[in-house]
């Protein structure tokens, strides 16, 4: 059942799923980026631990 497809039909159990599943992915997307540029600027500024 995807939203392309003919059956697909917008009722209240759909729109609670699709709705949590992308709730799920944003706070997922907005916690990776938060790391992401945050192990960039800690690199960035030197202060990574030394791993030799």
């Amino acid at each position: 059942m995807f939203p392309f497809n003919f059956e697909w039909i917008w009722d209240m159990s759909h729109l609670v799923f699709m709705g949590g599943l992308w709730f799920a992915l944003n706070i997922l997307g907005l916690g990776m980026t938060y790391c992401i540029i945050k192990a960039a600027i800690d690199t960035s500024k030197g202060k990574g631990g030394e791993h030799s």
